[in-house]
């Protein structure tokens, strides 16, 4: 097994330029594997792209992110990109069905996400949109058979209903995982209740808002991410983030759950592994 798996990142986005291989070889150096995942057709293309030019280590997710179903400005503060990072304008997308069945066909993509619901700016048209877009991948994920990968933001009670409606479509012994987990304990009870894993990131080496649902739902269902290139962990906060510095959110959750950092990186590359077949 590796040594730490990067359950959440986006080492081939723009922010990377042409380093995008030589992110992923400093991090398979350290024997730190990734999965890169999509929020739109050309980042869900590549992610499969550039995961298959790897043998191990390197796997892709796919999917139409919440933000990408209107037009909207999202500026660098609100990702969390760092002072180098830079915001974007969301050109707005229409869930293509056809186009991510196709693309999941690869051996590579090993969940559809990040999909979900994001109400942080929201407009009258927004909600609708992004729950059908939900629903629809929802449908895809139980097509190919592959566990979500959750962005949920501000709407954890939407996102929960939504859930529990289509209860019977979910990968029954993983049904996937919320990426960054901002809920409360409660939405992490519920979500508990329903399969999900809880992937957490650099933010919980910065602030302590996310000891106590750590703590909360325990070791056995969490996983870390980097979410690079966004939210760099202490010491690199403020840089752009890559899968190599998952290690301090690894260490940092040792800390907060009070465990040797060995048994942490065991036991979050197992429940990688197990929820995404890899």
């Amino acid at each position: 097994m590796p040594k730490l798996i990067d359950a959440h990142t986006h080492v081939h986005f723009s922010a990377y330029g042409d380093e995008s291989e030589d992110v992923v070889q400093r991090a398979l150096s350290e024997d730190i594997w990734l999965i890169t995942v999509g929020t739109q057709k050309d980042t869900s293309r590549g992610a499969v792209e550039l995961a298959e030019k790897y043998d191990e280590g390197v796997y892709a997710s796919i999917a139409l992110h919440p933000i990408h179903t209107e037009k909207s400005y999202h500026d660098p503060k609100e990702l969390g990109a760092g002072g180098d990072g830079q915001g974007f304008t969301s050109r707005g997308e229409d869930f293509d069905y056809e186009y991510y069945k196709k693309l999941g066909q690869s051996e590579k993509v090993v969940s559809i996400g990040e999909c979900g619901l994001d109400y942080f700016r929201l407009s009258p048209d927004t909600k609708e949109k992004q729950v059908e877009a939900f629903t629809a991948q929802i449908d895809l994920a139980k097509d190919l058979n592959l566990p979500l990968m959750i962005h949920c933001r501000d709407a954890f009670s939407d996102l929960i209903e939504v859930l529990k409606t289509n209860k019977e479509k979910l990968k029954e012994d993983c049904p996937g995982v919320n990426h960054f987990f901002a809920g409360s304990i409660k939405n992490a009870k519920e979500l508990l209740g329903l399969g999900f894993y809880f992937t957490f990131g650099g933010v919980i080496t910065f602030t302590h808002d996310y000891d106590e649902v750590i703590r909360y739902i325990g070791l056995d269902r969490i996983m870390v991410e980097t979410d690079a290139p966004y939210v760099a962990p202490v010491p690199y906060r403020g840089k752009r983030n890559e899968p190599a510095f998952v290690k301090h959110t690894a260490e940092k959750l040792a800390e907060i759950l009070d465990k040797d950092f060995e048994e942490v990186a065991q036991k979050t590359v197992e429940n990688t592994r197990k929820v995404f077949n890899i």
